[in-house]
């Protein structure tokens, strides 16, 4: 059976809609990914320079690094079986995501990768549904 998936994706969520010969199926990821906390604003303009901050910084950026690649794998399973994927969203995840379905050989299925805001999981699906008919 053949299967054609898009999917929107963000850093918290994927929603991933997979056509098939039976119909479509709409599936959710979701991450456990929190937002990434900076040294910005008032109060690190306040602070001295502390070189005893910095582990602690990259610590927290390989411990969200790790949470991502995880996230990623997940929403990889899911597209495991399609034939051809459209990736789209509004940062940069979808790149990250490509990147990481290239490094485990399943960047040839990529049909393609555009930016779109926000969507509900209804607008999602027509999107899909509409690019996967203009392409036959």
């Amino acid at each position: 059976m053949k299967m054609k998936a898009g999917l929107w994706i963000d850093h918290r969520k994927a929603v991933v809609v997979a056509l098939t010969d039976k119909g479509e199926e709409i599936g959710l990821v979701l991450s456990k990914v929190e937002r990434q906390l900076q040294r910005t604003g008032e109060l690190a303009k306040e602070r001295p320079y502390n070189p005893r901050q910095l582990p602690a910084e990259k610590s927290r950026e390989r411990m969200f690094r790790n949470h991502l690649n995880l996230y990623y794998d997940a929403v990889a399973a899911y597209l495991r079986d399609a034939e051809a994927i459209l990736i789209f969203g509004p940062g940069e995840a979808k790149h990250d995501l490509q990147k990481r379905l290239v490094a485990q050989k399943l960047g040839t299925r990529i049909a393609g990768v555009e930016t779109a805001d926000k969507m509900t999981d209804r607008q999602i699906a027509s999107k899909v549904r509409k690019y996967f008919a203009e392409k036959k």
